[in-house]
């Protein structure tokens, strides 16, 4: 039933178009580029801010600088990944390493959501805190570089094993 899905979605009508446009997909494909580069390039300086890098820089204000770019550059990533799988989900789907990508996806959006949480939990439960424990902090953003770049690594691979 998944398999028919699947042939279904990239049988429909833009999908196949954006299969056949000599320029479509190249496209979809530098959005997802940019997508990427806007979430951990975002990214990367609040983990290592996180991290005990750049001491004199307040979270609080590269965070609120940087979160909305990474949850752009996540947007597009997320968007423009769904039209290329769109294009041979059949493919993809039975591919291991795709897999392994979605599932570390997953991790790293789900580490994040945590990390916010927590951190807001932290603040409301024990105001005088202005941080949750640095050992967390340290843990929730080397988890997060190791994840994305592992994200990264698998979508490279995809290029050559799908």
């Amino acid at each position: 039933m998944l398999f028919e899905a699947l042939a279904a979605l990239q049988n429909l009508e833009p999908v196949a178009a954006l299969r056949a446009s000599r320029w479509a997909y190249p496209l979809v494909n530098t959005a997802h580029i940019v997508g990427l580069a806007l979430l951990f390039g975002a990214i990367l300086p609040l983990d290592l801010r996180l991290l005990g890098a750049w001491r004199d820089v307040p979270l609080p204000q590269l965070s609120r600088a940087l979160l909305p770019v990474a949850m752009a550059g996540l947007a597009l990533a997320a968007a423009s990944g769904l039209m290329m799988f769109a294009v041979s989900a059949t493919k993809y789907a039975a591919t291991p390493v795709f897999l392994l990508k979605l599932a570390l996806i997953a991790a790293a959006v789900a580490n994040a959501l945590l990390l916010r949480l927590s951190r807001h939990w932290t603040l409301a439960r024990v105001p005088e805190l202005d941080h949750p424990p640095a050992a967390r902090l340290k843990l929730a953003a080397g988890l997060s570089l190791a994840l994305w770049l592992a994200v990264i690594l698998c979508g490279r691979f995809i290029a050559y094993l799908a």
